[in-house]
């Protein structure tokens, strides 16, 4: 299989530490070669990375040479810090942004927003920059783990891309179908942006479960008792995850999806694999 026509990306987070940055510039440094489309870089919590964000993209950006593509959240941000933090952008040369709502810090409440949802933070940026940047906005195929049933997290959905968003990424799932279902539903809807998969390489089934319990990714039995019986014996676990996400892959780009987003967790090991198993060469 070819990526000719499909577009990839990868996410990184702000780290901590200057050892754990230079890392993740390796790491982008190594992607860098199979030419993504983009870099993403997370936003934390209320914006509590909003400066390490903010000096990994323009680092991506200068030195990697990738564009790259900031996550911008409204929970925890007056409009006068998103409108800073927004030009500061543009004048730097950024051209996407990943627009959320953003997760509430603990003791936060909505009432310290000013703007509350992902389709308000949309449509200020619109207000406020025009058409300078391309903006990302995030789907749920298994549904968004506050919303309070599907129909809603579609309705959703389809305000965000309404306000102005450009394309989705997806949250990481692993049954193709629920991506395929998701698509069908927003097009039903009259959405037509590009909605692209989110992709979680396995490497670690501890970790992965507690992410997805957080996130509201349904991990499919067949996979968790497998993943199970392998207990610590971590290169089975990512054979069998490199396996199984290659195939799921597969299945999404033969199916239509435009193309992949890999969380890669700042690595580049398992995502490159997979890349590699569905054709890819640098």
């Amino acid at each position: 299989m070819s990526f000719a026509d499909k577009s990839f990306s990868f996410e990184f987070f702000p780290t901590k530490t200057e050892a754990g940055h230079e890392k993740l510039m390796a790491v982008a440094r190594q992607l860098a070669a199979y030419q993504p489309e983009f870099f993403s870089c997370t936003y934390g919590a209320g914006g509590s990375t909003r400066d390490r964000t903010f000096d990994t993209v323009m680092q991506l950006e200068r030195e990697v040479q990738v564009p790259a593509a900031p996550h911008l959240s409204c929970v925890g941000d007056s409009k006068a810090e998103l409108r800073q933090l927004l030009a500061q952008y543009r004048d730097a040369g950024i051209k996407r942004i990943v627009a959320l709502r953003g997760d509430l810090p603990s003791g936060m409440g909505m009432a310290a927003s000013e703007l509350r949802h992902a389709n308000d933070l949309v449509e200020f940026i619109r207000a406020e920059t025009g058409d300078h940047f391309h903006i990302e906005v995030a789907a749920y195929p298994e549904m968004h783990p506050q919303a309070r049933n599907l129909e809603d997290d579609l309705a959703h959905f389809a305000r965000k891309a309404k306000a102005g968003a450009d394309s989705a990424i997806t949250q990481y799932f692993f049954n193709a179908d629920s991506y395929f279902y998701f698509v069908e539903r927003i097009r039903k809807l009259g959405v037509e942006i590009p909605i692209v998969p989110g992709i979680m390489p396995i490497t670690n089934y501890s970790k992965l479960a507690r992410f997805s319990e957080a996130c509201g990714a349904e991990i499919p039995r067949w996979i968790r008792k497998q993943l199970e019986a392998y207990n610590d014996d971590s290169a089975s676990i990512q054979a069998f995850g490199e396996e199984v996400i290659s195939r799921m892959c597969e299945q999404l780009l033969v199916g239509g999806a435009p193309g992949l987003h890999f969380y890669t967790l700042n690595q580049a090991q398992a995502s490159l694999a997979i890349w590699k198993n569905l054709g890819g060469a640098a």
